[in-house]
């Protein structure tokens, strides 16, 4: 037993070593390398969104103020200014903002709740299901996910307004799941796909049905995955342009859709537009905080494999 130990303590210290001396390669010069670009993308990736957050609150006057050319001083200008919620108030009470803002909402969180319900038993299906040409149908399930969403938006907009669907929002949800549904399987099968097949055959030893035990077992330890792709499938959503345009019409606009119309016939409303992008945003930011736990879980089920 003590030579057993020693050799399975052996690989362990010739693991750690290894780790150790390739965190010790790290020079100083590498350290402040990777800072100075860390940086670089956090100033490149945050700057526009800090510039457009403070333009929401800016008349169109200061927005557009710039310093002189090599007044390198001026540049802090960007953040004197008076606030103003002018720009907010064209947008609720003049353009008519609200109900953009509802049909996104139950577009997104509708079409992710039909598409996680429907992925997650699909997904446990194709996971612990045996049947002839299962990876011929999971192929083909990914595969509608594959095309873009050019190809399909002509014969989506033929069929639902046949049926009565175009410029509803039963038929943008539709229109979302047909995307949604594929992506969470997809995805939520590979969670199920990670979970130990024992813990669910010890459950039925205990006399529990095939339902419960995917109700009690399954569906709990795959939960991080499954609110993963839930949010994922919000976002996809929220965030779309192309089906609300086309499949939403005028009846069942969304957010993306009314800020291109933020404009008149002689003007770009720039203000407006700046506070509609972070209602845009913000809505997302804050889903992901809140969740942000079981969002990092999901996404990382199944990084490592022992």
């Amino acid at each position: 037993m003590a030579a057993k130990s020693r050799e399975t303590k052996a690989p362990r210290k010739a693991a750690a070593g290894a780790q150790e001396t390739i965190v010790h390669k790290r020079t100083p010069f590498m350290r402040i390398l990777t800072v100075v670009l860390l940086a670089v993308w956090i100033v490149w990736t945050l700057a526009p969104l800090l510039i457009t957050a403070l333009s929401s609150f800016k008349t169109a006057r200061e927005a557009f103020a710039t310093p002189t050319y090599g007044d390198w001083k001026g540049v802090w200008n960007i953040f004197r200014f008076q606030p103003t919620l002018v720009n907010f108030r064209t947008l609720f009470l003049i353009e008519g903002f609200w109900p953009y803002i509802w049909h996104g909402f139950v577009a997104s969180i509708g079409s992710a709740l039909i598409a996680v319900v429907m992925g997650t038993l699909g997904a446990y299906g194709l996971s612990r299901g045996k049947f002839k040409r299962e990876g011929d149908i999971s192929f083909w399930i990914i595969s509608t996910r594959m095309a873009p969403a050019v190809v399909v938006i002509v014969p989506l907009y033929y069929i639902f307004r046949r049926i009565g669907l175009l410029s509803t929002l039963p038929g943008l949800i539709v229109a979302y799941t047909t995307f949604n549904l594929s992506f969470s399987l997809w995805l939520i099968k590979g969670f199920f796909d990670d979970l130990p097949v024992e813990i669910e055959e010890a459950a039925f030893v205990d006399g529990d049905s095939h339902w419960a035990v995917f109700t009690k077992v399954a569906v709990p330890l795959a939960a991080p995955g499954i609110v993963a792709a839930f949010v994922l499938c919000v976002l996809m959503s929220w965030n779309d342009f192309l089906f609300a345009a086309v499949i939403g019409g005028h009846r069942a606009k969304t957010v993306p859709v009314g800020i291109t119309e933020l404009r008149t016939t002689v003007e770009v409303l720039w203000g407006p537009i700046n506070s509609a992008t972070i209602i845009l945003i913000i809505p997302m930011i804050a889903l992901g905080v809140l969740i942000r736990k079981y969002l990092i879980q999901g996404l990382t089920m199944g990084a490592v494999r022992e």
